[in-house]
């Protein structure tokens, strides 16, 4: 019981670690190479999926008539424009070439990514508004669709990207993420009462399938450090840059949250990013190996969640999802 008890308090680091070690374990066991080749690509694969069905199972919940902008969804936003705005501005003035300008690049992408599809689950875990959320959700990432065309261009000015081609084509990807799934829910919730009720009554289940969903991306994100080509110290920069500014976009949040009394929806709404998406436009847009910033991020945010949820865990706050 005590173990039992021990791993629904510490899920999200048990599946960080069970991450990490898989991977390690794959990929230095030569018994495992066919293993492993064949696994990686199913793993790319069924993530999607993943976050489809978190996203689903999330949206079974919202009440849809409680969509709506509130005032600190606008703070929220202009908050992450000054920050993407800033860090431009730096780029643009001081033109920075080779290693370092791969670095800003891994800073930018974790600034500019939307906040998470899953932050609603955390968000109505630690007692927060779960359509609040999922509204500021929707607007982050229509922010991130049109500022990625007008500044990564800016940056990589060898690449032919076109602001409509970009835009449609993140366009694409949150609509698969976040529209999909919410007119599926919106669909059973009305046509189908008997799955809609069997699906709430599940409990955590959301929570859980992200658990899973967080075991692949952390042995995602191990394999492109262990696989970088760069030096030890690129990583360590990265890694600690992506620190702070995980740390800075909850504090910063929170400081907001406590003026509209949603302390923790505007601390997960700017500090939770949507880190799988942030590699792929990494990888699409800019230098592959900046995509090794949002890796670093995947871990400092998770262990932030993590500490939040067993906070509220103790004092006996913590609600079910």
């Amino acid at each position: 019981m005590n173990f039992t008890r021990l791993l629904k308090d510490w899920t999200l680091p048990a599946a960080m670690v069970v991450g990490t070690l898989g991977y390690l374990f794959f990929a230095n066991t030569p018994a495992f190479d066919s293993f492993g080749a064949w696994a990686g690509p199913v793993c790319d694969k069924i993530l999607p999926l993943f976050m489809f069905s978190i996203l689903f199972v999330t949206f079974c919940k919202v009440d849809f008539h409680r969509m709506r902008p509130v005032k600190w969804h606008f703070w929220a936003g202009a908050t992450q424009i000054a920050f993407i705005v800033a860090t431009m501005a730096f780029i643009l003035s001081y033109r920075p070439t080779g290693p370092t300008l791969v670095f800003l690049e891994a800073v930018l992408v974790c600034i500019v990514a939307p906040c998470a599809a899953a932050a609603p689950v955390i968000t109505q875990k630690l007692g927060g508004k779960l359509e609040e959320m999922t509204t500021y959700t929707f607007m982050s990432n229509f922010v991130t669709a049109i500022f990625i065309p007008i500044c990564f261009p800016l940056i990589e000015k060898d690449d032919e990207i076109t602001f409509w081609s970009a835009f449609l084509d993140i366009l694409y990807q949150v609509t698969l993420v976040l529209v999909v799934p919410m007119l599926l829910a919106y669909l059973v919730k009305h046509l189908l009462p008997r799955i809609h009720r069997f699906i709430v009554g599940v409990k955590d289940l959301s929570y859980y399938l992200w658990a899973i969903s967080l075991v692949i991306v952390t042995g995602t994100t191990v394999r492109n450090i262990c696989n970088a080509d760069t030096t030890v110290f690129f990583l360590v920069a990265t890694a600690l840059s992506t620190l702070a500014i995980c740390l800075g976009q909850y504090a910063i949040g929170r400081r907001i949250g406590r003026r509209f009394g949603r302390f923790n929806e505007v601390g997960q709404a700017l500090g939770q990013k949507n880190t799988t998406f942030a590699i792929w436009i990494a990888y699409t847009y800019l230098t592959p190996l900046s995509s090794v910033g949002p890796g670093c991020y995947i871990l400092w945010q998770n262990t932030v969640n993590s500490i939040e949820i067993y906070q509220y865990k103790k004092a006996g706050k913590l609600q079910k999802s």
